[in-house]
């Protein structure tokens, strides 16, 4: 038998011994455009383990053809000479990956299409395109420590697991469908998002999704189904663990009755100024509702992400129209956008803010935005001169954009009759262990829940808003926080700290929302004490396990 059969025989996890199927035979083949398509192909298969769908065997199938890939590319090449054919085979996996996962962005585009319909190329394209950058590095990584035998699934579980992390923070971050979200969807399996976060989840989602792909190229039984079995008992492990500590229901807050109003306005010609009074009627309208019988009345009143289309902070008028329509003892909670007088010499800054209002009409308290929506909110400033002398601006129709919080100033909101409020807005709810200020959690009175304002109307029925609320509900599960969702449209929605949605809206339509605060876990979390500790520690693991086997090969 000359080299080159006995190499096609084995396949390429070990010598001649039981051949590899056709098919994973003619993976490894495959070079140019050819095995980019398959990757491509094969990236935007595993989008479908995403939100809304969650089919968790499609992750399992894209993974393994991307190891086949990688085994074709890396077989017998020095380190160095697999770095290129591993990255973009990364590359061409991620901007798959990201292309069948983001496509509902494109609905943005739609909303005001007279000036924004010429963009829809960059963001439904262009950004996976981008963005598959990342993973075009991990595979790369990957590839320098890929040796033959089950290793090589923990040398792209430390590639994928670093490139997410990198996704995630690098150029203000987007960890939009990070592969942990596989895990995520799942209540049993969500529960280990308490110890290990989001990252954790995405290298556990790697090592269990791509084991199946040592099936059909291992050499001897231990290498064939080794892998698959541990990622079985892995599964089976964490879904036991999750039931028990689901447990009974968590208890709720005593004496706090949420209204969560949710006015369906759409991005239009009706949300503007000069229909200022209709849209404040129409929330008042619908946050005095009557409540069921025997059902408590609200406590306290939640309004969405930029309620108004109008500096409310400076109309006095409809600033005492809101706090009329607010009964004795009752707090308002509203995003709005907010004006901040500017130094001698600057323009006016704007800031997209939660505010809090009493029924004397006075606001309270004000959290800024910290992490802002680029081209959404704000223009990054390399761009900004020169794509505003094109005539062009972000979404928000704010002057310069919105400025964004400080975060050495970012705080806890202080409601009267509620436990500290730790604010969010819109996407600021995907970031992990980024909810709450760094001494919060060594605070008199710890946070004792996660507010989240948010507008997806910008979306549609589409898997965007879908998605927000996944990524919104894991936040809760890491903090230990029940989680308080509040959409103009979108869903809103009210969970606990186990992730168990209490009650929630239907997407795109006028309705409230009336449900119990459940209270916080005590103690906290080992998510929300140590952050990503328990990701390094995973991370580092999959990284000894690689270099071990590489010495060895």
């Amino acid at each position: 038998m000359t080299v080159e059969r006995a190499r096609a025989a084995a396949g390429p996890s070990g010598p001649p011994g039981r051949p590899s199927p056709s098919f994973v035979r003619i993976m490894t083949r495959l070079t140019g455009w050819r095995r980019l398509g398959l990757a491509w192909l094969a990236g935007a298969l595993g989008a479908l383990a995403m939100p809304p769908y969650g089919v968790l065997p499609a992750l399992a199938v894209s993974l393994s053809v991307a190891v086949w890939l990688m085994d074709g590319a890396a077989a017998d090449l020095p380190a160095l000479r697999r770095l290129r054919p591993c990255f973009l085979i990364g590359w061409a996996w991620g901007f798959g990956y990201l292309t069948a996962g983001l496509w509902w962005l494109g609905q943005a585009f739609l909303v005001e299409a007279d000036e924004f319909l010429w963009a829809l190329p960059l963001g439904v394209v262009g950004l996976p395109f981008a963005l598959g950058l990342f993973y075009g590095a991990g595979f790369g990584a990957a590839g320098l420590l890929w040796a033959r035998g089950p290793a090589r699934i923990a040398a792209l579980a430390f590639g994928i697991g670093a490139a997410e992390w990198l996704r995630g923070h690098v150029f203000t971050g987007f960890p939009w469908n990070t592969l942990g979200m596989a895990l995520a969807q799942n209540l049993w399996l969500l529960q280990w998002a308490a110890a290990i976060g989001l990252y954790g989840l995405t290298v556990l989602a790697v090592l269990i999704c791509a084991a199946p792909a040592t099936l059909a190229t291992g050499s001897h039984p231990r290498s064939r189904f080794g892998p698959s079995a541990a990622a079985a008992i892995v599964l089976i492990g964490m879904a036991l663990y999750g039931a028990v500590r689901l447990g009974p229901p968590d208890p709720v807050v005593t004496g706090v009755r949420l209204r969560l109003v949710q006015p369906n306005l759409p991005q239009d010609a009706k949300f503007r100024p000069e229909n200022r009074a209709d849209i404040v009627d129409r929330y008042i309208e619908l946050s005095q509702r009557p409540t069921e019988v025997g059902e408590p009345e609200p406590t306290h009143i939640v309004w969405p992400e930029s309620a108004f289309p109008f500096l409310i902070q400076r109309d006095p008028d409809a600033l005492a129209k809101v706090a009329a329509g607010l009964k004795p003892g009752q707090h308002l909670m509203t995003g709005a956008a907010r004006a901040e007088e500017p130094l001698p010499g600057e323009r006016l800054r704007y800031f997209n803010a939660v505010m809090v209002i009493g029924p004397d009409g006075v606001i309270s308290d004000t959290y800024d935005k910290v992490h802002l929506v680029p081209f959404g909110e704000y223009l990054p400033a390399p761009l900004d001169a020169a794509l505003r002398a094109l005539g062009l601006r972000q979404f928000v129709a704010i002057p310069g954009g919105f400025s964004a919080g400080s975060l050495a100033a970012q705080r806890i909101l202080t409601v009267p009759g509620l436990p500290p409020v730790a604010a969010t807005i819109c996407y600021e709810a995907i970031f992990p262990h980024a909810i709450l200020p760094a001494a919060a959690s060594s605070a008199p009175r710890p946070p004792g829940l996660i507010l989240n304002v948010t507008n997806d109307a910008w979306f549609g029925d589409t898997p965007g808003p879908r998605q927000h609320l996944a990524q919104a509900r894991l936040r809760a599960v890491e903090e230990g926080l029940p989680l308080v969702r509040d959409a103009n449209t979108g869903i809103s929605a009210v969970i606990d700290p186990h992730g168990r949605i209490i009650a929630q809206t239907d997407l795109d339509r006028e309705t409230w929302l009336d449900a119990d605060l459940p209270a916080r876990i005590v103690g906290g979390t080992l998510y929300g004490q140590f952050g990503d500790a328990a990701f390094a520690l995973m991370l580092a693991a999959c990284l000894g396990g690689a270099l071990t086997a590489r010495r060895r090969a």
